[in-house]
Formats: structure tokens, sequence, C-alpha cells
């Protein structure tokens, strides 16, 4: 299975980030167990840099921001990760979002994960991301992880509580991500 991760952290070492770590792990467990294997690709918004800020649509944009745009168009899952700032998702994260194509992720899976400061941050995941992928008649996973500050030692996700929502998540679909990951490819 090809997963795409867009993280709309905007600095390196972030919650955002080791959340996304969990669902990696979880998901690569959970699929091996289908017999599915897990590759992912990564993309950090904060470091597509000034071709990508200036970019204001997607018609001749830099070859990096293309590449960028495209892994996660064609990623079999994608996950879409984001700090919560002011009551939403980061301003790069939507950004990203305003440049992939309007139909790229019709009917694509969408796991959808947030990390705020505290559990009021929470409501982001029913009323900022699952509008958005909406508008892209996505198919958003039906449980979304969101983790407060609380719940991390710096980056490191510790709460028991986060871990099981994320097996859940994960487990609760898994058929459908093994199909998602069969999908037109030919068989062996």
């Amino acid at each position: 299975m090809r997963v795409g991760v867009v993280n709309g952290s905007p600095s390196e070492k972030s919650k955002t980030v080791g959340l996304v770590g969990v669902v990696l792990r979880t998901l690569t467990s959970v699929l091996a167990v289908h017999g599915v294997a897990v590759q992912h690709t990564r993309i950090d918004v904060y470091r597509l840099g000034p071709a990508f800020t200036g970019a204001f649509e997607r018609e001749g944009v830099a070859p990096e921001i293309e590449d960028a745009l495209r892994r996660a168009e064609e990623a079999d899952l994608l996950i879409a990760a984001t700090p919560v700032f002011r009551g939403s998702y980061t301003g790069l994260f939507k950004h990203f979002f305003d440049l992939v194509d309007q139909y790229a992720l019709a009917n694509k899976p969408v796991f959808l994960a947030a990390t705020g400061g505290g559990d009021h941050h929470a409501l982001v995941l029913e009323h900022a991301l699952r509008p958005l992928f909406g508008f892209f008649q996505s198919m958003t996973l039906p449980v979304a992880v969101f983790a407060s500050s609380g719940d991390f030692d710096g980056t490191t996700l510790l709460t028991p509580r986060v871990y099981g929502r994320i097996e859940m998540a994960v487990e609760d679909v898994s058929d459908i991500l093994t199909l998602a990951a069969t999908r037109g490819r030919p068989a062996d």
C-alpha cells in the first residue's frame, strides 16, 4: 500500500509528526496480517519553500511541488495530519490542498489526524478536516484521531487511549484498506 502523509506542521520536530509515526506503525502492523506491505512518503508542507508559498494555481508550479502534489494524489491512502492553529488546520496545509486536483482524491481513503493544545481543539477533525475532504469527495475513515499536548512527552505519544483509538481506526477498516492497496494492480 502506498501511503501519502501530508504533514501540516510548521516544524521538523512536532507532536503531529510523533502522532503520524504511531499511525504508520499501527497501519503497517495491522495490514501485515492481511499480507499488505506499507510504503509511505511524507510531505512536510513547511519544507516546500517559496516556490510553493508563491504558487496561486497548479499550472506552472515548480517540478518539486508538482512531485509532492502527485505523491499525495497517487497514494492508495492519504494521512492528513495537522496541528490546530486558531481553531483550524494550518495555512500551509490548506494551501497544499488548494493546489491538489479537485477530483484526484475522489473515493480515496483519508485518515484524519490532528494535534492541539487541549481537548477543545478536537473539533477540528469534524468541523474543518472532514468538510475539506468532503469537497474532494474523499472517503474519510470513520474514526479520526486527535491528541492533545498532555498526551505527549515532547514529541513522543504516551497516552494509551490515543493508541487504542488509532488501532480501532485502522482495524475497523482493514478490509477496505486491503482492497484499496490492491485496486488497479495486476495480480501476482
